[in-house]
This record gives structure tokens, sequence and C-alpha cells, in this order.
């Protein structure tokens, strides 16, 4: 076994926010000299996953986005809302693009060292921050932690649910899609297992990402996602003579559970760090944000442990309201998410779900949505 302590940052966990961070810090001058230790048990190197975002201007990471859009569909079973997105533009980035982005600035930074090895603990001593693996402890004056090692225990009043879901990329022989329209959302499907909807991004007129998506307590069989996709395709998009190019599927976890910011200088990042949205699953935005505000604290040499922001409390109690009624299952989801965006303008929509609104702003949203069921769930979690 052996020790080191010769590292300004280590960065534990090669997924969307560990890259993410160190992309951040690489593009910093005043960071270009710290010596930085990447390390987690595998190099991501495939197609694993799509991120859906909307921004108002180039992001970090716009050179990679795979597609955008200015006209976004909403459909359940009683509202087809075709929506204009102004200022916002919806983007898509496809994992594979991402991680060779983040590994062609990696490779070319001398001050980064990687390590393939799988860590077994991150935490902090006598002698400050550490990461462990089997090959022993390493040290750093920060470490930047996006890994889960296990399952939270949930308190009372506190839900976990799983955002859980199958994608197709689809190529049809004649024109089916309309490239500069993307649905969000899509209800139009059995609610059976839950909280289910597929969203539907075209590339061009004859090739299109479909993600049949599900929001429950526990995942489907293989064939169930199969037959999800299927159906929705079939009978709702009219398509029957397609190929499925490429097959993607995750899950990510929807909690009210308060994940540690980190100690010290140990910070936690990502999901780890509470950078999942509880109510929705939404991630990227969040991590891209959170990364940010890290970079400008170690600039101004200021700790990057930040605090929680009014707003993000205040988002935090909503997400805990929603899915209080989500996992109880005291109101579906698509009557939720119709009545939301049937009774306010889909842009105030997103602004909320991207923790944008003001507190008037999130009162008149909250009061379009069923009051008693919302109430008792807030003073619950009250």
């Amino acid at each position: 076994m052996q020790e080191s302590s010769s590292y300004d940052f280590i960065i534990a966990g090669s997924g969307c926010a560990g890259l993410s961070l160190l992309v951040q810090i690489l593009a910093e001058p005043s960071l270009r000299d710290k010596k930085i230790l990447l390390i987690d048990r595998e190099q991501k190197n495939s197609n694993d996953r799509t991120w859906c975002f909307w921004e108002t201007k180039p992001g970090p990471f716009e050179s990679v986005v795979k597609k955008q859009w200015d006209e976004l569909w909403f459909r359940s079973m009683t509202l087809s809302r075709l929506f204009k997105l102004h200022p916002y533009k919806y983007k898509l980035i496809r994992g594979l693009d991402f991680y060779q982005y983040c590994e062609s600035l990696i490779s070319r930074a001398s001050n980064v060292e990687r390590r393939i090895e799988t860590v077994t603990d991150v935490g902090e001593d006598a002698r400050g921050p550490y990461v462990e693996s089997e090959a022993g402890k390493v040290y750093a004056t920060y470490v930047f932690n996006s890994l889960l090692f296990e399952k939270p225990v949930m308190g009372k009043n506190e839900y976990y649910l799983l955002q859980h879901f199958r994608g197709w990329l689809i190529e049809t022989p004649v024109p089916a899609f309309d490239p500069k329209q993307a649905t969000m959302m899509d209800f139009r499907t059995s609610q059976h297992h839950g909280a289910t909807f597929v969203y539907v991004m075209p590339f061009s007129e004859t090739e299109a990402l479909v993600e049949y998506t599900l929001f429950s307590r526990d995942l489907l069989q293989d064939g169930e996602y199969v037959s999800g996709l299927k159906n929705y395709i079939e009978q709702r998009l009219g398509i029957t003579d397609y190929q499925v190019k490429e097959e993607e599927n995750g899950v990510i976890p929807m909690t009210n559970f308060a994940f540690s910011r980190g100690r010290g200088g140990l910070v936690n990042i990502g999901t780890a760090g509470g950078q999942t949205r509880g109510s929705s699953g939404y991630t990227f935005q969040f991590i891209q944000r959170h990364s940010a505000a890290i970079v400008r604290a170690l600039r101004q040499g200021k700790s990057p442990l930040l605090p929680l922001t009014g707003r993000e409390k205040r988002a935090a109690f909503y997400d805990s309201v929603l899915l209080d009624i989500l996992y109880n299952e005291t109101l579906p989801a698509h009557e939720i998410f119709t009545r939301l965006f049937a009774r306010n303008e889909p842009v105030k929509v997103l602004r909320f779900l991207d923790k944008d609104n003001t507190i008037p702003e999130d009162f008149r949203l909250v009061s379009s949505l069923p009051t008693m069921p919302f109430l008792k769930a807030a003073i619950k979690q009250f």
C-alpha cells in the first residue's frame, strides 16, 4: 500500500460531473499549474447516455451539441401543446461526443494524471482529504467526489424513486419526423407501471432518438421497455418500418434525501453532491453551474465547499412536496404536468424546473396545481 500527497486536486469519478469539473478547471488560467489526479475504475468510451437540457446562451460544451431546437411539444391524453422556447434553446449532447471531447482536452493537459483504479473510499483524516483504492490512499488539497458508494437510508418524509429509461436511435427509409420540433414529454402511453412518458428528439427527417422513461419505485423487465418503445413508435408515431441503430439505458435516483455537500477539503459533486433535481432527475445543467461556482471559488482563493443558496433550498422543498405525491400516488404525474403546461406559460415551467424563478413566479405556478393534495404534502414536509 502506498500513500501520496502530491496533488492539488483529486477528482474521483470520470462521469459527467467529474469530467465537467475537470474541463472547467482546465479552462481557468489561474489553475493551470495545479496538479490534478483523475481516478475511476474505467475510462468512458461508449455512447451510454444522452443529456437534454435548455439554456439561453452557449455553455462550456457547445461544440459537442448534437442538435438543438427552438420548439417543443408537450402531449398527454388531454393536452397537445407546441411552444416556442425563446429565450431558451433545447439542446442534446450524446455521451460519446462528450467523453471524446473531454478526453481530447485531458490528453493535452500535462498537469493531469489518470489512474484506472476502483475507488473504495473517500474521506478526510489527520493528513487531509483522500481517495482510497486497491493501490492505497492518495491525498490532495481538495478531493472532488462524484461516486455514490451505497443507496442512502431514507428518514421520515424522505422518498426514493427511480427515473429509468430505454432509448432507441431509429432510422426510417422515408421522412417521418420534423427536425425543427422535439417532444419533451408525451404521456400518451400506458401508465400501468407508474409515471411514464416518451420524449422524441429528431435529428433529421429520417432519424430520431425515442426515449421511453418512467418514474417508479422499481425497474421493469427488459422486455417491458422494448414493448413500450415498440408500441409508442408504431401507435403514436405511426412508424412500422424502421431500424434501431443504437440503444441506451440508464437509471437516475429521484430523492429528497439531503446528500452531503462534503466536509473540509472533501467536496461532493454530481448526484453525490445533490446536483440531481429530486422531482425531475435533471442533472446536466446543475452540474455545469456547480462546476462553474467551484472554479470561481478556487480562482478567488476560497473554499469550493459551497453552501446551499436560497433558491436551492426553495427548490428542494418543492421537490420534497412533489416526490411525496408521486411516491404515495396521490395524483398521477401526467395530470400534474398537464396542468402545469396547460395553465402556465411553458417557458415559465422551464424556468421553474431550472430553479430560476422568483418567489412570486413560483407561487403563481404552484397555485395552478390541485390545492389540497399539494397543501397536505407541503404540511408534511414542514
